[in-house]
């Protein structure tokens, strides 16, 4: 990508209350980290959204430092999907993507009521995911 170009990362499954949430601020932490500021636009949301965050969740987070304790699930919009360049579904959703916006579905495995170990290694491949695409936009560290 140039250096004007902006890149729109969505993130969505059905409830928006675990994987999109932790793809979501995995991106965000990314985005400041490498310093692209406006570059990187960063959208998450649901089909279906819950009532809360999953508190299995919100706990593996906090052990890396990135507080989703008040996020709350939301609705994704047609209208946000068309503006994303690519939209990362967690396995679980059934969007049809508008043409122009590539869709990739990681196929994670839900975290609602695992153990917390199970959520940690969720929570570390999603990180890991949410890296690569960082990598593959705008270049390794």
């Amino acid at each position: 990508m140039s250096e004007d170009d902006v890149a729109t990362f969505g993130f969505v499954c059905v409830q928006n209350a675990g994987r999109s949430q932790m793809s979501a601020a995995f991106a965000e932490r990314e985005r400041r980290e490498r310093d692209l500021g406006d570059r990187v636009e960063v959208v998450t949301g649901g089909t279906h959204p819950a009532d809360e965050v999953h508190p299995e969740v919100v706990a593996a987070m906090a052990e890396v430092d990135i507080d989703l304790s008040d996020r709350v699930p939301r609705e994704v919009s047609t209208a946000e999907l068309d503006a994303c360049d690519v939209v990362a579904t967690m396995g679980c959703s059934t969007l049809t993507l508008p043409d122009g916006v590539e869709g990739r579905d990681w196929a994670l495995d839900d975290p609602h009521g695992q153990d917390i170990d199970r959520v940690r290694d969720i929570r570390d491949e999603v990180e890991g995911r949410v890296r690569d695409l960082f990598d593959e936009f705008f270049g390794e560290e």
